[in-house]
């Protein structure tokens, strides 16, 4: 079975930080165009800055408009288990392919505190759930030992890590080899074609928003079984990724990085990244040395 790479697709914003659903329509062709598959109101959607009505429209926007031609995974995942069931009961109205749910944020949870969490989001929807692991920003962590307990729970599909740690992932990955029906995506963009050749279903991508056809090139390249093509392109998007995350906080240099190549996108809700000349000028020079055009 080919592996799956999936962009989570920023949210655009008009000046008024109001969202630009036709500026998101066309970053959404834009991904569909280069072979990538959507997640929306992710960390790299600024979904912390989003209301629950605009969670709900940008996923039917989304699913209108990708009209079936890619799979579409929705973060429904909030601080409370009952915010979190009711947007996953909207999700799952809409018809997205999966519902990823972030694991809660501010309130500190035990690892049975999890169990019980994802299990009763699983339990009210009829779409299939992935975990999403990101510690650094929600300072919960989803252990391997409680992903292997909930794996045996029959509707969630697998996990997203985004912890950014090898050995972290390679844990999941044990779990989904002994666990028929768990899959795990890497959301560690300097370890896709690592994670595609230790036995990932795909990858889901914030970086792949600046660089659509270099994260759609390691994929055709794994599955072509093309491992130079694959490697190369690796390089590329690891080097890119290096050079941008050492600027500031990752999700708002890949909206900056993309902003520059499209201002359609919009600047992100405050309190997020301010325009900076001096960061745009080293943002640009880093665009032109990967041979990515910025808009003039």
């Amino acid at each position: 079975m080919s592996k799956k790479a999936f962009v989570a697709l920023v949210t655009c914003f008009n000046e008024d930080e109001t969202i630009n659903f036709d500026a998101t329509r066309a970053q959404i062709r834009r991904q569909v165009a280069a072979g990538n598959n959507i997640m929306c109101a992710g960390a790299n959607g600024d979904f912390t800055a989003l209301t629950f009505e605009e969670k709900v429209k940008l996923a039917e926007v989304v699913v209108a408009e990708v009209d079936g031609k890619v799979d579409v995974i929705a973060n429904a995942g909030m601080p409370a288990t009952f915010e979190t069931i009711k947007l996953a009961k909207e999700f799952d109205r809409i018809g997205v392919t999966a519902i990823a749910v972030i694991t809660p944020f501010f309130i500190a949870c035990t690892q049975d505190g999890l169990i019980r969490h994802f299990s009763n989001v699983a339990d009210a929807v009829d779409t299939p759930i992935y975990l999403y692991d990101i510690p650094p920003r929600t300072q919960n962590h989803i252990e391997p030992e409680t992903a292997r307990t909930l794996a045996a729970h029959g509707h969630i599909a697998g996990i997203k890590d985004s912890g950014g740690a090898k050995e972290t992932l390679e844990a999941y990955l044990a779990v989904a080899r002994d666990m028929p029906g768990f899959d795990v995506y890497s959301g560690s963009d300097h370890l896709v074609l690592w994670a595609l050749q230790n036995g990932a279903a795909g990858c889901i991508s914030g970086l792949g928003n600046a660089l659509p056809d270099i994260l759609a090139g390691i994929l055709k390249g794994y599955n072509d079984g093309d491992i130079a093509e694959a490697e190369r392109q690796q390089a590329i998007f690891t080097a890119f990724r290096t050079d941008l995350y050492a600027l500031g906080f990752a999700p708002a240099m890949v909206k900056r990085a993309l902003f520059l190549q499209d201002a359609s996108v919009g600047a992100s809700r405050q309190p997020a990244l301010l325009p900076d000349l001096e960061q745009d000028r080293k943002i640009v020079g880093m665009l032109d040395r990967f041979g990515v055009a910025a808009s003039s």
